[in-house]
């Protein structure tokens, strides 16, 4: 009890005094982490088992359906069900089987592409789907240069990301409802969700700097945290994380960048970034398997006769359930740290507050980018994450496309092969902070490192272009078995990508503006990769085939590599709290025993 109560009154001189008069400054809890890995778990599984495997499988699928061939716009992709159609469904018991594990071609016997027309043009099933892709992160872009800016006033940033996961679950479940019949519906709602999963992650990310930054500091102390249930009151703001810091007797409001500082800060970053994404990627093989299992199942009833899609549609129903379950934690527990308030009208007629609100939210991101540009150091790391976030997306979806149209993997093998890539995702979450401790490694050196290895991955395909390999047919990704260790590796990479941007990030934004400048490296990130698979759509349109891509994904890879060898994140930092200082001067804001008062 002493020792609780030394760690009380610890936390309670270091916690910080009050800028605004709902600013919440209390210390970081083990349950509002807990709330915090909590989305992690619930959305992850939307973005790896829908986003990364099933909305682009279904994507193509679906209009494949109402197909015709590449070279004989006569001919369709799939044959008519019939017991005299040689790869019909008809009375055939095998025939769902078949469709799952290899291409549903309704035995055209083609292994080349599909053609369908959607708005007007013709296009490839492959195309289709990475269309589609682009457009919905510019939606997503969009959406978050219009919102994003409220998110960082008032408690906005916790009621958006859960408007956000809400709606994105019931969108993953209406996918459930979509057949071949209707299948130009499918990219409006594909869009929706991804958006809605972009900006709910971005609100999450935007939550790590306030949870690292109202850590407790208690000297001669571990990286533990004190339980709630210990509390005389469940919710007691006195509950603190025994660091090894600071002094405890330091009240300062914002502490000085320093070296020290800065490491330690880093480190916990990294650890609980690494920690939501290793737990998000076990979600999602748990999720993963449960697929294979259906998959499996549905296969041996007579289910999945009335569409190929439809047991993938069942599993994306199901993702909507997981997510819209595993978020209610989030709901109950990731405290809702208030920003500002939102500035008011002076003129408050109400036939003026939409327009007032919408200049609010594109003045307030084009400050948030001006701002950016001011800071150097963060303009840098939004480059490289700008040129490598394309490559990551452009990959990752060229990857399933390829698997399905060029190496003709069905829909079991695509989810073992998804399986494969995100338990090596969580398997690097986890790795990645251990090989950097055991040869201490900085998280922006760790990122250097992976997209080193990430560079493997298309050159590794362009061996398939070289001759005697080509004679060969082993190597360059010609057998289906060669693209599992190629999984290996990427989901290495990203389980140490995913978990160590966000937190070299983080340092880079001036305090107060978490959730505008995490909105920028989302609108950064999800605006590149428009860029990525709509230049891979347009090579497979004019090649037919999508191995060609592999030399644009050589280059894309490379280039933010010297922009990250450039990074200099402790100069950052300074700069970020030094601009801090000066907007807290230009808002007027002084403190006096905890309440905000205008000194203007």
């Amino acid at each position: 009890m002493a020792i609780a109560a030394t760690h009380r009154s610890s936390a309670a001189r270091q916690q910080r005094r009050k800028r605004y008069a709902e600013e919440d400054t209390s210390p970081t809890t083990k349950r509002e982490l807990n709330g915090w890995y909590s989305y992690a778990i619930a959305a992850e599984v939307f973005a790896v088992v829908g986003v990364g495997l099933f909305l682009p499988v279904t994507l193509e699928q679906l209009p494949r359906e109402k197909g015709f061939l590449f070279s004989d716009r006569s001919k369709p992709c799939v044959l008519p069900a019939g017991p005299d159609s040689a790869g019909g469904g008809g009375d055939d018991p095998h025939s769902t089987l078949r469709l799952l594990r290899g291409r549903a071609d309704g035995g055209s016997g083609s292994d080349e592409q599909c053609v369908v027309r959607f708005l007007g043009s013709e296009v490839t099933t492959t195309s289709f789907a990475m269309y589609t892709t682009s457009a919905a992160v510019l939606v997503q872009a969009l959406t978050l240069i219009c919102f994003s800016s409220f998110a960082d006033h008032g408690p906005y940033r916790k009621k958006m990301l859960l408007t956000f996961a809400y709606a994105g679950s019931i969108v993953s479940a209406l996918f459930l409802f979509i057949g071949p019949g209707v299948y130009y519906l499918a990219p409006f709602l594909a869009i929706i969700g991804v958006t809605c999963l972009g900006c709910s992650f971005t609100l999450l990310n935007a939550f790590l700097p306030l949870l690292v930054s109202h850590f407790s500091d208690d000297t001669n102390s571990k990286f533990s945290p004190v339980d709630e249930d210990s509390e005389d009151h469940e919710d007691e703001e006195s509950s603190s994380y025994e660091l090894d810091t600071l002094d405890p007797d330091s009240t300062t409001d914002t502490p000085k960048s320093n070296p020290e500082k800065l490491k330690r800060d880093l480190e916990r970053s990294a650890k609980i970034s690494s920690k939501g994404v290793g737990l998000g990627y076990a979600a999602a093989v748990f999720f993963q398997i449960l697929s294979v299992v259906l998959l499996i199942v549905f296969s041996k009833t007579s289910i999945s006769k009335l569409s190929p899609t439809l047991p993938m549609r069942i599993i994306l129903f199901l993702v909507g359930i997981w997510w819209a379950t595993f978020t209610l934690p989030t709901l109950r527990w990731l405290r809702s740290r208030p920003g500002p308030p939102l500035p008011s009208q002076s003129n408050n007629r109400k036939n003026n507050t939409f327009l007032f609100y919408t200049l609010f939210s594109f003045r307030s991101f084009w400050h948030t980018l001006t701002v950016a540009i001011r800071l150097r150091q963060a303009l840098i790391f939004l480059f490289a994450w700008f040129l490598l976030s394309d490559a990551i997306a452009t990959i990752s979806g060229t990857a399933i496309l390829f698997a399905r149209t060029e190496l003709h993997m069905g829909t079991i093998p695509l989810v073992f092969l998804s399986l494969t890539s995100i338990a090596c995702g969580m398997l690097g979450a986890f790795l990645w902070p251990r090989l950097a401790a055991r040869f201490s490694l900085s998280p922006k050196a760790v990122l250097l490192v992976c997209v080193v290895a990430l560079e493997f991955i298309p050159l590794y395909g362009l061996l398939g272009f070289v001759p005697f390999i080509k004679q060969l047919g082993v190597g360059g990704i010609q057998k289906p078995w060669e693209i599992y260790p190629v999984a290996v590796l990427h989901g290495l990479v990203m389980g140490g990508i995913s978990s160590y941007a966000r937190s070299v990030y983080a340092p880079l934004i001036p305090e107060g503006s978490e959730a505008a400048f995490f909105a920028l490296y989302a609108v950064t990130d999800k605006g590149s990769s428009a860029v990525g698979p709509a230049l891979v759509g347009l090579i497979v349109d004019r090649a037919g085939t999508i191995r060609p891509a592999f030399w644009f994904l050589a280059v894309l890879v490379c280039l933010p590599g010297p922009l990250l060898w450039w990074l200099d994140v402790e100069k950052g930092r300074r700069d970020a709290e030094a601009m801090a200082e000066e907007r807290e001067e230009e808002a007027g804001y002084t403190v006096v025993d905890g309440d905000d008062r205008d000194v203007g």
